[in-house]
């Protein structure tokens, strides 16, 4: 459905849709370009034509072009899929490298499915050879491939690595569940707001992944009070989807802002924290090296 937008300066617009609520620091976001582009969804094109050229041809013919169009449009979504993956692994200090390679994946399929096409029109095995294999590197030229290595996890447990994993893999879950809900409220201002309110949450997950020795103090953050601000904008939406109560608006609003701060002092704490632990270990190590007889 169409939705129009307004906002102060427009003809019908009021001061009501600004969000007057107070704006910790930081909680300015810059705007993010999704990872898939245009280039990527440009290759969902060529299994539709080769599709739609493949029916009008005999039953043999027609089989092998849908089955080159059903391999490339896999192969099409597995791109998708790892340019997507790939994003977050580049958006991270610290991450695994995927557990899957999608994007090489991707270009298998292509290449594959390149063949068949070139198999429809030219039976044998030299032109299938040429188109696939030219298909597959092409492919890997525009698009890459996956990351091929862990980054960031030197020094750094696998254990507590794999209990920080799992928390922030049920947090990204609270704030995806918080943004699926928000959106049938329909109020852009909102939608905005719990943007906002994601970013800071995300500045935390990026220091306990810097450091799992935080997991254990903001475990309470990015479980049980995500888990509740994610019930509450599901409750908000429920509300606000039917009657538009502007204090229900309005309550959700000041909760996010208490979150936000919340959330960007234990922030702060643990970075404060870190700095303190560097610190001592300097100073600990100061005094071995001044008991062995080395000046500083």
């Amino acid at each position: 459905m169409a939705q129009r937008y307004g906002g102060q300066f427009s003809p019908d617009g009021s001061s009501d849709d600004i969000d007057d609520a107070p704006r910790p620091k930081g909680a300015y976001h810059k705007a993010t370009v999704h990872p898939v582009g245009a280039k990527s969804n440009i290759m969902f094109i060529p299994p539709i034509i080769l599709a739609g050229t493949s029916i009008f041809g005999g039953a043999i013919s027609m089989a092998i072009g849908l089955l080159g169009a059903g391999t490339l449009i896999l192969g099409a979504w597995m791109l998708r899929e790892g340019l997507i993956a790939h994003a977050a692994y580049d958006e991270r200090k610290v991450a695994r490298r995927p557990g899957f390679p999608r994007k090489i994946a991707a270009a298998v399929l292509t290449g594959l499915g390149a063949g068949i096409a070139a198999y429809s029109s030219e039976p044998g095995l030299i032109a299938p050879l040429i188109f696939g294999g030219a298909a597959g590197a092409l492919h890997i030229g525009a698009f890459g491939i996956d990351p091929m290595k862990d980054k960031g996890m030197e020094g750094i447990d696998s254990f507590q690595q794999d209990r920080v994993a799992r928390v922030v893999d049920e947090a990204e879950s609270h704030l995806e569940a918080m943004a699926d809900a928000v959106k049938r409220a329909g109020d852009r201002k909102v939608e905005a707001r719990v943007e906002r309110f994601q970013t800071k949450v995300r500045e935390m997950i990026r220091t306990v992944e810097e450091d799992p020795r935080d997991l254990t103090a903001a475990k309470k953050y990015l479980g049980v009070y995500l888990m509740g601000a994610r019930d509450a904008a599901v409750k908000f939406s429920d509300i606000y989807s039917r009657n538009e109560d502007r204090d229900a608006r309005s309550s959700f609003m000041m909760l996010l802002t208490d979150l936000e701060e919340s959330f960007g002092k234990k922030t702060e704490k643990l970075l404060l924290d870190n700095n303190a632990d560097l610190a001592v270990e300097i100073d600990v190590l100061r005094d071995r090296l001044q008991r062995e007889g080395v000046r500083l």
